[in-house]
């Protein structure tokens, strides 16, 4: 018989050291933490800016002078629900949806802008 299989057959077995189970919540830990930076960065602010613009849209009234977010500059001249007519120039009217209005500018903006 061999010397190294009867050294190995006559040595006791040494207990394998325990494996430990990782800890439940460092595992998600990574995810959390994830998820926490897409809300303050993504989330929270795009809800905030929608609620703001919500709140501007609701506050229009006839006689503001609008940007639209296709570049038209013009004064409200009709409201109701879903749309608003602007007078984008002397006798020329346009019908756009209310979320298109993107800013809500200072009165005499658009006196301004002819005269120069």
């Amino acid at each position: 018989m061999n010397f190294i299989s009867v050294a190995m057959a006559e040595a006791p077995v040494a207990a394998a050291p325990a494996m430990q189970q990782p800890d439940p919540l460092m595992s998600f830990l990574p995810l959390i933490l994830i998820f926490a930076v897409m809300y303050f960065l993504l989330i929270r602010p795009q809800a905030k800016r929608q609620k703001e613009h919500k709140k501007l849209i609701d506050a229009l009234g006839k006689g503001d002078e609008v940007l639209t977010s296709g570049g038209m500059l013009g004064r409200v001249v009709e409201l109701n629900d879903a749309f608003l007519t602007l007078e984008i120039a002397d006798g020329a009217q346009v019908l756009v949806q209310r979320v298109a209005v993107t800013t809500v500018l200072p009165k005499g903006t658009m006196r301004d802008l002819r005269g120069s």
